[in-house]
């Protein structure tokens, strides 16, 4: 809202001063901290349009829901996540009192008032009801509320609301999430199709989507969601998700779908539903003439079912649709079939494959009888029969299905007690759970060894060992290993939790919904192609779409995770696909919670969401890939580090820092090739298709979005380059802008109206001999005074320069003060430097990889022929002592002409 919108609503809501102060005290305020995910919750940023900042969320599930649900919800105002805290007190289950400050989730202006809302699960409030009772509780009529954030609220004449993930509708969620990308940008759709499109629907109301696509020729699904998101059509987004076309209704207007909603229960009665795909799916219990039938396929002509017990049946459909409307057969509730269903399915659970054909031949017996077939079953005793008949009716009686009657009963016969002693047996569960199950990590034989001896202290006769270790095989492996090695041990035996939610994949319903990034240190050691001295393994970052599994940026680089590389895979993604993510999963890594990474982020409305640490498989799509990369491509190359895994069996003939051949710019030459060419078209063993097919088939269902696409121009790139810290910096005259300990000049900074103003700046990391400041409307690009050193130097080497300044005077006990001209002339020394030294080649040979990246007329990056290298690598298999060149128009280079350097110590 704007301050006159504010005043307006504070007028409206007859606020006191008090109130005003508070509310306003809020709005002003940054978060009052910084969200962080724990246990198993997903942490996070939104970009919200409502607010025009991020808001934080600690559950995906659940706060980030919350958002979107405000962020849509027209009598919100605004919502502001993490307000300053207040204190609370209550007391425990106890009876002690607690006093602490607490931080709500968010506090929302909506337009009937102001209020602090808290998100929670249902069954994390009621775990934390039983732990305290004063401060959440549960009303008779379902609701929660926490009477000390209420008291403080009514204190100041304000509301505090416990909410949960129960008033949170996940198909609702899922499609806003869904039509997001046609929420925040407009979509052009032109007005020929659309009236095609309204044609259809008002001629046909109620039309699925995936018919009218089939109907209209030159119609795509993008056109159906744009116009769904600009309400030039309705759909109910409550009923279905919008990703399953052939389910989507869609009508002219919401009136249209009201007006046929109340003609079809005006049909069928008001107490009826409707008649729909949507009421009557597959498998819908059915009650016909009190037995239980199965739905198994509603069809245009024919209906089967399947009754409880006995062969399925076959009916028109018409005949089938006028008995359940005349309700002789009728949907079974939810009472009945928890009554029903839950004897029998513990029975058939509880029955082997052994019982199971014992019960069919009793059953085909029992049938006979039942029709008067005396020529079957003659052999059978007629006591026996007559018992199998009574279990029959009996069951049927209680369970509605007469077929678990017959099920053998052999497992509940003789004594199923157990003969050990009680305290005998209560002693052994306490040595396991006391002694065994600790972090002292006890042998389980000294475990036993102490329980013999407190038996004998005590008078009584121990179990025997065998016993001992076939309880302890008993215990839960995942807690018992959680008591014992910790969370990180354990978390292998955890439960695979295999979705987000009941209705949303955990992968995304489409392309770029959920993106995966991440970075490993690739197994394999590298040369200079300069001076051919070995460099180390360099670090491989990917970028991956969750859903379809297709890479969608390959990055290569010696310097460790940081925000370049971040920035360099968003490039090019940007790059190849002109696509953002919608959201994107890192984990806690500092490079990922860098201020240009979260402003790049939230500068293309994309989401970033922090998994949990220590929890790997939270982003298992990534994590697997990266053992896919080094098992399919890395260990067929020279110079892979699969033999240093066993050092004590490490030769110099076999050795990978004597074998590496492969140079950067070669390695990521090869590996783009083989990330977007073989991997994207070779069958996915989760998917059962290629990534590419995959890819292909979900961008025509859900919609191309071409609308969302981004320009790699110098806007982009210019919005990809980071600031200082500031993000400004004073335009000083006769010097320019200080950025990074170095002063850059433009031309345009003699104009006095520029001289002594602070000017928005940002800087190149991979080329730290320019700069740019925003003036007048535009970037200008700025030199550096000592341009001739620092062109081409990236900004990873001149803050090792800075730091190396920083240790010589540290050592010369004089003060730190650096300048650009103590950088300047200390790199120019740097063949002196080790350290430097070494940096420098890891960036001379970036530059082949970043000029790999470049574009060609066509606007995709250029990558060497493919056949360019091999003949070349076979050559080199057969003689290690040359490092043959590994590109067309780099010479061999001669090892004997080098200077020699002494060790710099």
């Amino acid at each position: 809202m704007t301050d006159d919108e504010f005043d307006h609503w504070c007028k409206q809501q007859q606020l006191t001063a008090q109130i005003l102060l508070i509310i306003a005290a809020i709005r002003a305020a940054p978060p009052s901290r910084r969200v962080q995910g724990r246990a198993k919750n997903v942490s996070g940023v939104y970009p919200s349009r409502k607010m025009g900042q991020t808001i934080q969320f600690e559950s995906h599930t659940v706060e980030l829901w919350a958002i979107y649900q405000m962020e849509h919800d027209p009598q919100v105002l605004e919502f502001y996540d993490q307000p300053p805290p207040f204190k609370i007190q209550y007391q425990n289950q106890n009876g002690r009192n607690i006093g602490h400050y607490h931080t709500p989730d968010f506090f929302v202006l909506r337009t009937t008032g102001a209020a602090w809302e808290e998100w929670k699960t249902e069954t994390e409030l009621k775990r934390l009801a039983q732990k305290y009772p004063s401060r959440y509780q549960k009303t008779e009529t379902g609701h929660w509320h926490c009477p000390p954030g209420e008291a403080y609220a009514e204190s100041y004449g304000l509301k505090y609301h416990v909410r949960t993930d129960t008033e949170l509708n996940p198909i609702f969620t899922q499609n806003l999430m869904f039509l997001e990308d046609y929420f925040r940008f407009t979509a052009n759709v032109p007005l020929s199709i659309t009236e095609q499109i309204l044609s259809s629907v008002k001629a046909s109301p109620g039309i699925t989507i995936a018919a009218t696509l089939a109907t209209i020729p030159g119609v795509r699904a993008n056109d159906i969601y744009a116009m769904i998101a600009t309400e030039q059509l309705y759909v109910d987004l409550y009923a279905v998700p919008l990703v399953e076309h052939w389910r989507v209704q869609l009508w002219a207007d919401e009136q249209t779908h009201t007006a046929h909603t109340y003609l079809a229960i005006g049909t069928t009665g008001d107490h009826r539903k409707i008649t729909s795909p949507t009421t009557l799916l597959p498998n819908t219990l059915l009650v016909w003439d009190s037995q239980l039938w199965t739905l198994v396929n509603l069809g245009e002509t024919t209906t089967t079912l399947l009754p409880a017990v006995g062969q399925p049946m076959q009916l028109p459909t018409a005949f089938f649709l006028q008995l359940f409307d005349s309700s002789t057969i009728n949907i079974l509730t939810s009472e009945k079939q928890t009554t029903i269903n839950e004897g029998v399915r513990e029975l058939m659970d509880a029955a082997s494959p052994a019982d199971l054909q014992r019960a069919n031949r009793r059953f085909h017996l029992v049938q006979a009888y039942f029709q008067h077939h005396t020529d079957i079953g003659k052999d059978i005793p007629q006591s026996t029969l007559s018992r199998w008949v009574k279990q029959f009716r009996e069951a049927e009686a209680t369970f509605g299905c007469g077929y678990v009657g017959l099920l053998p009963r052999t497992n509940n016969r003789g004594n199923r007690l157990s003969k050990a002693p009680t305290d005998t047996s209560v002693l052994l569960d306490k040595f396991i759970t006391e002694h065994f199950e600790t972090p002292r990590q006890a042998p389980a034989a000294s475990v036993y060894r102490a329980y013999t001896r407190a038996c004998c202290t005590a008078n009584i006769p121990p179990l025997s060992q065998r016993t001992f270790y076939t309880r302890l095989k008993k215990r839960p492996i995942h807690e018992q290993t959680l008591k014992r090695q910790g969370a990180k041990a354990a978390y292998a035996t955890e439960p695979i939790v295999l979705e987000l939610a009941r209705t949303t994949p955990r992968h995304g319903d489409r392309p770029f919904a959920i993106c995966h990034l991440d970075h490993t240190q690739l197994d394999i050691e590298l040369r200079s192609q300069v001076t051919g001295r070995n460099l180390g393994r360099p670090w491989l970052t990917l970028l991956i779409d969750a859903y379809s599994r297709r890479i969608l940026a390959v990055y290569l680089t010696f310097d460790p995770p940081s925000y370049r590389s971040c920035m360099m895979a968003l490039r090019l993604c940007v790059q190849r696909f002109g696509r953002f993510p919608q959201s994107v999963v890192v984990d806690g890594g500092k490079e990922f919670h860098s201020v240009y990474f979260d402003t790049l982020l939230a500068r293309y409305h994309c989401i970033k969401k922090t998994r949990p640490g220590a929890k790997p498989r939270f982003g298992s799509v990534v994590e697997r890939l990266f053992g896919t990369t080094n098992t399919e491509f890395i260990f067929n190359l020279l110079g892979n580090t699969q033999a240093s895994k066993q050092p004590r069996q490490l030769t110099s003939s076999v050795d990978p820092k004597q074998l590496a051949v492969w140079t950067l710019a070669s390695l990521h030459t090869y590996l783009s090739e083989w990330a977007y060419t073989i991997y994207d078209t070779s069958v996915h063993d989760s998917l059962g298709e290629t990534p590419l097919q995959v890819y292909t088939d979900a961008m025509a269902a859900t919609g191309e979005r071409e609308h969302r696409r981004i320009a790699y121009n110098e806007d982009f790139l210019m919005a990809t380059r980071p600031s200082t810290p500031k993000g400004n910096a004073k335009v000083q005259p006769g010097q320019g802008i200080k950025v990074n300990y170095l002063y850059y000049w433009n031309d345009a900074f003699r104009n006095p109206v520029v001289e002594k103003t602070k000017v928005s700046v940002r800087y190149d990391p991979f080329d730290m001999g320019v700069a740019y400041a925003y003036l007048e409307g535009r970037w200008v690009k700025c030199i550096s005074q000592y341009y001739s050193t620092f062109a081409g130097r990236t900004e990873k080497e001149v803050l090792l320069a800075a730091q190396e300044i920083r240790q010589q005077d540290k050592r010369n006990a004089v003060s730190t003060n650096i300048s650009a001209k103590r950088l300047a002339d200390f790199i120019a020394a740097v063949q002196e430097h080790e350290i430097l030294l070494m940096q420098r080649l890891r960036d001379l040979e970036a530059v082949g990889v970043l000029e790999n990246l470049t574009l060609n007329k066509e606007g995709v990056p250029q990558f060497p022929p493919v056949s360019t290298l091999e003949p070349e690598i076979e050559a080199h298999s057969q003689d290690d002592e040359q490092l043959p060149a590994l590109q067309n128009n780099i010479e061999l280079l001669d090892l004997t002409r080098l200077p020699i350097l002494g060790e710099y110590r």
